[in-house]
């Protein structure tokens, strides 16, 4: 998980490593996501942005996510 301040929020943008198949070696891949909080409230979560090879750029997506939503409603 990493995090940012942005705009008077605090950014979370999260990597959640995939485990498909039992037993099958398969490439880790990372599902994104991003989290906004506002004085330690929850003010927006997203659903899964998307699958990623590494989990620096699930982060990433997850932030810039985050950023965008806080641009858009902020």
């Amino acid at each position: 998980m990493e995090t940012s301040d942005y705009d008077g929020y605090t950014l979370w943008g999260h990597a959640i490593l995939q485990q498909e198949g039992e037993g099958i070696l398969q490439p880790e891949r990372y599902a994104a996501s991003g989290t906004i909080t506002r004085g330690g409230k929850l003010i927006e979560a997203s659903g899964i942005l998307g699958l990623f090879d590494s989990e620096e750029e699930a982060h990433h997506a997850g932030l810039d996510w985050a950023r965008a939503w806080v641009d858009a409603h902020g």
